[in-house]
């Protein structure tokens, strides 16, 4: 009998200057999922963004959004696809069972919210060795001497 196959998300990540190229970045991530015997519902750019830390000497990224159906045993040869690959610098997919191909259309980026910084009198303590209770110390000269 077959297996049906499961619906999934993937976000593919590539280096900022992919983003002259999103049509061809689309065709790449495209091929990486047919090759896996993976079927397109939605794929699209999602967002260029600055990225939380570098990733090979890129400090911005051009993400691209991809809804597919695929069978389970073709996600990890995805992913290793995309870890041999040059072209792109990585990808996460996880299972999108929960959404309608409605709701997959209507995925955007949502705005990055500001930090708020706070003045140093206002912020919380964290310094975990404050609130450990105290004991009292044994004297340094006297401490192993052996005194009675």
């Amino acid at each position: 009998m077959a297996k049906k196959n499961a619906q999934y998300e993937a976000m593919f990540l590539f280096p900022a200057a992919a983003t002259a190229e999103v049509d061809a970045s689309i065709k790449i991530a495209r091929g990486i999922i047919e090759r896996h015997g993976g079927t397109i519902m939605v794929i699209k750019k999602w967002d260029e963004r600055k990225l939380a830390y570098e990733i090979g000497k890129n400090k911005r990224g051009l993400y691209i959004i991809a809804f597919f159906t695929a069978p389970g045993g073709g996600i990890a040869a995805m992913e290793r696809d995309v870890n041999l690959s040059e072209d792109v610098l990585r990808v996460m997919i996880t299972t999108a069972d929960h959404l309608n191909e409605k709701e997959m259309n209507a995925v955007e980026p949502q705005p990055i919210q500001p930090r708020e910084e706070r003045p140093s009198w206002d912020r919380p303590a964290f310094n975990s060795y404050d609130d450990r209770p105290r004991r009292p110390r044994a004297d340094a000269d006297t401490a192993g001497m052996g005194r009675d």
